[in-house]
């Protein structure tokens, strides 16, 4: 089974390349990020014409998450964190696929910190921490995939001293990190491949993607009973460099039902 999660930063406006990857990709389960529109206005007949069933939780320019599940449709179980009745952003959705639980996730970008954007970047996370251990008590195979807007440790990022009072890598933000991976989750990505530079965003700005100048933003997180199951991962770097494309790259993992042997994980 392989599963993706991909900020497309705007799913109207960048639909061919949604759809180009999908066709050229085949991922069994897709968590969208970033689709910058309301539940209205989502391209919904094009993408159930590319074989792909979909639930969405949609936002007005900005925000907005959904799952695609190939030749299927996801089974709805969850829109939105618990713990905040006022937050009103798009920013979780969950569903059942063929046995696994998917959370798609958003999360505050957080800058400019420190101030009330930070702080409420850190409460989600928080949010986050205590629902994922909720999760874990029910001993059920979870996948918690998208973009966490973090990146965890220096090897993820092409120069750390240049992002010292970013939101994305503050130790407040670290640490919030590692409160569900100190739960028993595990970074797939990382866990695979505990010395390699992995990046799968690249700013728009300075030729960062043809510098390869990226960060590690989007991540995995695996219940044990599906990081028995994990066997491969990758980027799909290449898709950075199509015209008119996102400023993410597609990320997956691969799981295995016999749980056979490791495999690295793949940039394409």
């Amino acid at each position: 089974m392989k599963i993706a999660t991909y900020n497309v930063n705007g799913v109207n406006g960048r639909l061919d390349v949604l759809l180009r990857w999908l066709d050229e990709a085949s991922p069994d389960i897709v968590c969208l990020q970033e689709l910058k529109s309301p539940d209205a206005g989502l391209p919904l007949k094009e993408i159930e014409k590319s074989g792909y069933g979909a639930i969405w939780h949609g936002q007005k320019s900005s925000n907005g998450v959904a799952i695609l599940a190939r030749d299927r449709q996801p089974i709805f179980t969850r829109r939105g964190l618990p713990g905040d009745p006022d937050d009103m952003h798009s920013r979780y959705i969950e569903a059942a696929v063929e046995g696994i639980v998917i959370g798609c996730l958003y999360l505050p970008n957080g800058n400019p910190s420190p101030g009330p954007k930070f702080d409420y970047k850190l409460k989600w996370f928080d949010r986050l921490a205590r629902y994922a251990a909720g999760l874990l008590d029910l001993d059920v195979p979870v996948v918690l995939a998208g973009d966490y807007d973090l990146v965890p440790t220096e090897l993820d990022v092409y120069k750390p001293e240049r992002w010292v009072d970013d939101a994305l890598l503050r130790s407040e933000v670290v640490d919030a990190y590692r409160q569900p991976v100190d739960q028993g989750w595990t970074d797939a990505l990382r866990d695979l491949n505990p010395d390699a530079r992995i990046y799968m965003f690249w700013d728009y700005m300075r030729n960062a993607y043809g510098r390869d100048a990226g960060l590690r933003l989007d991540h995995f997180l695996l219940s044990p009973s599906v990081a028995k199951r994990l066997c491969s991962a990758g980027v799909d770097k290449h898709v950075r460099g199509w015209e008119h494309t996102s400023d993410h790259a597609p990320v997956w993992i691969e799981l295995s039902v016999d749980q056979k042997a490791i495999k690295p994980w793949r940039q394409r």
